[in-house]
This record gives C-alpha cells, sequence and structure tokens, in this order.
C-alpha cells in the first residue's frame, strides 16, 4: 500500500514567520497537532507541534503574538516521498518515534501528512485503529 493512499492532502501549513497564536488558531481550526512549517516553494522546512508549543513558550512564559514558528520548530524536517509504502512510514514513525509524518512530492513540495491513526486504520486489526481514531476525535476532554 502507498502511503498516498492514506495520507491527508493538502494539509494546513505555515510560513516560518507565523505567530505561534495563529498557529495555534490553525490547529484548532484543521484539529490537528502538527503543522509543516514551508518556504514560498511550499518545500518542507520544520513541524511545529502542539507540544513545541506548550513546552517551549507557553511553559517559560512566553508570548505567543511574540514569538515566531521559525524559534521553535523542529528541523531538520523527517519527511516520506509520495511513492513511500505504508512500510516505509510506520518504519520511519517507529524509529524517529514520531506520530505524524509529512509527504513530500518528487520535487520536495508538501504533498500530504500521515498520522499514527491513518497508519493503524490500515492494519489487520481494525480495532486498534479505531480506538486511535477515538482518542484522537474532538470532543470533551478532561
Amino acid at each position: 500500500m502507498d502511503v498516498t493512499s492514506v495520507m491527508t492532502p493538502n494539509p494546513a501549513c505555515c510560513g516560518p514567520e507565523s505567530s505561534l497564536r495563529e498557529i495555534a488558531r490553525l490547529m484548532l481550526d484543521n484539529d490537528c497537532g502538527e503543522i509543516p512549517v514551508v518556504d514560498e516553494s511550499k518545500r518542507v522546512l520544520g513541524v511545529v507541534t502542539d507540544r513545541d508549543i506548550v513546552v517551549r513558550v507557553v511553559a517559560e512564559g512566553r508570548d505567543t503574538n511574540e514569538v515566531k514558528v521559525r524559534e521553535v520548530m523542529s528541523t531538520p524536517p523527517t519527511t516520506v516521498s509520495t511513492d513511500a509504502k505504508l512500510s516505509d512510514v510506520i518504519d520511519v514513525m517507529e524509529s524517529r518515534q514520531i506520530r505524524r509524518v509529512p509527504v513530500v512530492d518528487l520535487d520536495g513540495k508538501l504533498a500530504g501528512i500521515v498520522a499514527q491513526a491513518d497508519v493503524a486504520l490500515t492494519g489487520k486489526d481494525r480495532k486498534t485503529g479505531n480506538v486511535v481514531e477515538e482518542v484522537s476525535k474532538p470532543g470533551n476532554r478532561h
């Protein structure tokens, strides 16, 4: 199975000069926990996660309106190509211990993103995938 069959195409993305408040809003509006950071050509420069915002900004008492994505994004980005097999994506997620991976086309431009829930839903044990999907849904949180 190819990565393109499970990825979310054309995910929300941002530039390195965006404020973290803008990114937090983008995450809320798109129900996602990671935003790829791209240049003008849509080449992936890095990623910023909800955890990056909490740990590197909020916990330190910094102003999310003032802090730019470039200051906290994770670089270099781990990506997979659109011609990658799903097994390759799983290997990358396991070896790098990451939950989401941007997918780039043959020109290195952002094409999509794959989350662990996307991968889990393709497995033989659909119950596991369904649990991951349900836990990831927006709703009442404690």
